[in-house]
C-alpha cells in the first residue's frame, strides 16, 4: 500500500499557506489542513507601507493578524502626548491579544509589512475549539514576556554602547531567524529618533555609539540605514551577552 507522507507539500494545506512563515513557525502551525482552509477563506493578505497604523491604542479590536514579513513597532501614549515605543514584532508573530475588547497598544508598520488578517470572532471561536492553537498563542505570549524581561535588563543596567549593540542584535536575530552564517545584512527598521526612543537614549548618543561600532568594524553602514554585521558573535559580545 502506498502511504503518502502528509506534509506541507502534499497535504490539504491551502496553497496560500504553504510558504507562509506562520504556517511553519507561527500560530497557524497548530492547525490542520481543514482548519487552515476554513481560516484562509476568511483571511485578507495585504502589504502596508511604513508608518501605516495597523491598530490604534484604546480602539476596539475587530481583527487579528499574522505578520508575514517586516517589522511592526508597538507604542503607548501618555496623557500629555508623550509616546514610548514598548516593543517590536517580527514574522511570524501574532498581532493582537485574543479575548480583549480594546487594543492596549498602537501598532505601526516600521518597515513595509505584509500581514494576513482575520476577524476577531472567527479566531476566538477557533481558539475555543482548538487546544493546540490556544497553547501556541500561550507559548508566544510567554516568549514575549521573557523577551520583555530581558529588555528591562537592557534598559535598566546596560551602557549606551551595549544598548545600541543589543538593538542591532535584536534586529539581526529576529528579522532573520533562519540565518546560520556568521555575517548578516539588514536595513535599520527605524530612524535614529525612534531607536533613541526605544532605548531611552538621545539621538546624538545613538549616532555616537553607531560610529564607535563602525570604527571597531563590528558593523558597517551604507547609506545611513543598510547595516552589515561581519561577525555576529562580536556584536553579541559588545551587547553584553
Amino acid at each position: 500500500m502506498d502511504i503518502q507522507r502528509k506534509d506541507v507539500h502534499n497535504s490539504d494545506t491551502p496553497v496560500l499557506c504553504r510558504a507562509c512563515e506562520s504556517r511553519h513557525r507561527g500560530v497557524c502551525g497548530a492547525l490542520n489542513g481543514e482548519q487552515l482552509l476554513r481560516l484562509s477563506k476568511h483571511s485578507t493578505r495585504r502589504t502596508v507601507e511604513p508608518g501605516t497604523e495597523l491598530a490604534g491604542e484604546s480602539t476596539k479590536t475587530t481583527s487579528y493578524s499574522n505578520i508575514i514579513s517586516g517589522v511592526v513597532k508597538l507604542s503607548k501614549m501618555m496623557a500629555d502626548g508623550r509616546q514610548q515605543i514598548v516593543g517590536l514584532q517580527f514574522a511570524p508573530d501574532f498581532l493582537g491579544r485574543p479575548f480583549r475588547t480594546d487594543n492596549s497598544v498602537s501598532a505601526e508598520a516600521a518597515t513595509e509589512v505584509q500581514v494576513c488578517s482575520f476577524s476577531k470572532n472567527l479566531v476566538e471561536r477557533m481558539i475555543s475549539e482548538t487546544p493546540e492553537l490556544e497553547r501556541k498563542l500561550l507559548e508566544q505570549t510567554l516568549n514575549e514576556l521573557d523577551e520583555a524581561r530581558d529588555w528591562m535588563l537592557t534598559l535598566g543596567r546596560k551602557t549606551a554602547g551595549e544598548k545600541v549593540a543589543s538593538f542591532l542584535l535584536l534586529i539581526a536575530t529576529h528579522a532573520f531567524p533562519e540565518n546560520e552564517s556568521d555575517s548578516i545584512e539588514f536595513e535599520l527598521p527605524m530612524s535614529r529618533v525612534d531607536i533613541a526612543d526605544f532605548l531611552g537614549l538621545t539621538m546624538e548618543t545613538v549616532s555616537r555609539q553607531l560610529t564607535k561600532l563602525r570604527k571597531q568594524d563590528i558593523i558597517r553602514i551604507v547609506n545611513n540605514r543598510h547595516v552589515t554585521v561581519p561577525d555576529i558573535s562580536r556584536l553579541s559580545e559588545w551587547a553584553g551577552y
